[in-house]
């Protein structure tokens, strides 16, 4: 049993309405086939809209800490007969039980803030790094640094440059940012870890 509080900072809270799906599917690098990881997936909104760009050939990983929200989750997957969404009650900044170099995309939807207020960050984009293929992506959907609501406080948001210091300190590239709302902005990243390295692509 994972020793943590039955309910995680911003459970059951969501982005999704607030963002543009059509951009966020336009930008992502998912396919037919792809293997993708939600990260902190709440009750899986995203992991839903996912499901039905990877298709039967497939599969979401939808990690979370917060077994409720999992288990809403589950109860969709089975109402509606998907099979290609794996939920998954994981710790993400201890152990996310996933093979390394095995996920082509990375999301982590308005939650890095949260894992930087807890000064978790680090150690949840080292396990991304290892889990994302060489060359895979990592999506991180943010709030923009304006007040709110929607979204939580503006002095824990992470603006553009933040979140590109941040994570691209992990061994990522940034490829490029769009917004994708009124509230949100989109920063995708590529992996440039080389199986058998501990620095990336290039070591000092």
């Amino acid at each position: 049993m994972i020793d943590e509080q039955k309910k995680p900072k911003g459970a059951g809270k969501s982005s999704f309405d607030l963002i543009d799906s059509d951009i966020l599917k336009d930008m992502l690098p998912v396919t037919p086939g792809s293997v993708v990881l939600d990260l902190a997936c709440g009750k899986g909104v995203y992991s839903m809209f996912l499901s039905e760009i990877v298709g039967d050939a497939g599969l979401i990983y939808a990690v979370d800490l917060w077994e409720e929200g999992l288990q809403l989750l589950d109860k969709e997957i089975e109402e509606k007969n998907i099979s290609n969404i794996l939920p998954m009650l994981n710790n993400a900044a201890k152990a996310i039980e996933i093979d390394d170099y095995s996920v082509d995309v990375c999301l982590m939807a308005t939650v890095l803030h949260d894992f930087e207020e807890m000064n978790k960050s680090g150690a949840v984009l080292e396990q991304v790094k290892t889990i994302l293929k060489p060359g895979g992506h990592l999506a991180v959907i943010e709030f923009k640094k304006i007040d709110g609501p929607p979204g939580p406080p503006k002095k824990i948001r992470l603006s553009e440059d933040e979140t590109e210091k941040l994570v691209t300190g992990y061994g990522f590239r940034k490829v490029r940012t769009v917004d994708i709302g009124d509230y949100n902005y989109l920063m995708l990243l590529q992996n440039e870890k080389i199986p058998g390295t501990r620095c990336g692509g290039v070591c000092f």
